[in-house]
């Protein structure tokens, strides 16, 4: 395990003070989900570490000093005073909530506060994007890289065709038809967003478009093994361009400069 210790904010902190913030430390494992707290990090521009951790070369299982953190070993994790937060939504939530106000649409049509059905499209959109990334969408991804590791295991030449074929029947029986419903509701959702877009929630970023950066991008990365060979610019050309604005976005840049600062490359998956 490694440290990066202080890493000032880009500009002045959005607090009156930096006093009034306590201490901010993203544990940040290699290949893993961390990369977009550590844009949200950059975004709410606050003081904070960088602990590192590394991966089991043969099981690509984090290593044990992450459990000293949180039991289960996962990460992103993020200490905050004397709190620790696991799972990327609560993170982002709880920063934004914080430090990053502009990062949740506003909740309530006017006229409308506190009654059920009075919260705007934007506010709607943003928490089921916040659920959604997790619970639909990167199940799909982690299955689709199963079914890969299937298929490239190192086997005996004989029993090749028979992981290849088991990798194929899970593709083609389950990934490609939920691939096509799940890309083909982004493409449309991206068509038919508040305030004409261009992000998922409207005209402004927002947390949720954070957390749906991670499985967009791998997506769109150009390799068919991690998500559907038939998905391109010609096929979705709003969920490409989409991608590409969240790229040029100038604190998605920092938090990739760090990340080659602090691996030597950036590496989604």
């Amino acid at each position: 395990m490694s440290s990066i210790s202080d890493i000032p904010p880009a500009t002045t902190p959005t607090s009156d003070s930096e006093s009034d913030i306590p201490k901010i430390t993203l544990h940040w494992l290699e290949k893993s989900r961390s990369q977009r707290i550590l844009w949200l990090l950059e975004e709410i521009q606050v003081p904070y570490e960088i602990k590192t951790y590394k991966r089991d070369p043969k099981t690509n299982l984090a290593m044990p000093g992450l459990k000293a953190v949180h039991p289960l070993g996962k990460s992103p994790a993020v200490t905050i005073g004397e709190h620790t937060i696991a799972e990327s939504a609560v993170i982002v939530e709880y920063l934004s909530e914080h430090f990053g106000a502009g990062l949740i649409p506003t909740k309530w049509r006017d006229g409308c506060e506190g009654k059920a059905g009075g919260e705007t499209a934007e506010y709607m959109r943003y928490r089921y994007y916040m659920h959604y990334c997790e619970g639909s969408l990167m199940s799909l991804l982690v299955v689709s890289l199963i079914a890969n590791n299937i298929k490239n295991a190192p086997v005996p030449f004989f029993i090749r065709p028979v992981t290849s074929q088991i990798s194929g029947k899970i593709r083609a029986g389950y990934l490609d038809p939920n691939f096509v419903s799940h890309f083909g509701f982004l493409e449309e959702q991206l068509a038919s967003a508040p305030n004409g877009g261009p992000y998922l929630c409207g005209d402004k970023l927002t947390g949720a478009d954070m957390m749906m950066s991670f499985p967009i991008l791998v997506v769109t990365s150009g390799t068919g093994d991690r998500g559907p060979a038939d998905l391109t610019k010609e096929t979705h050309p709003r969920l490409f361009a989409y991608a590409e604005l969240l790229k040029e976005s100038e604190s998605y840049k920092r938090a990739v400069e760090k990340i080659v600062a602090l691996e030597g490359e950036y590496t989604l998956f």
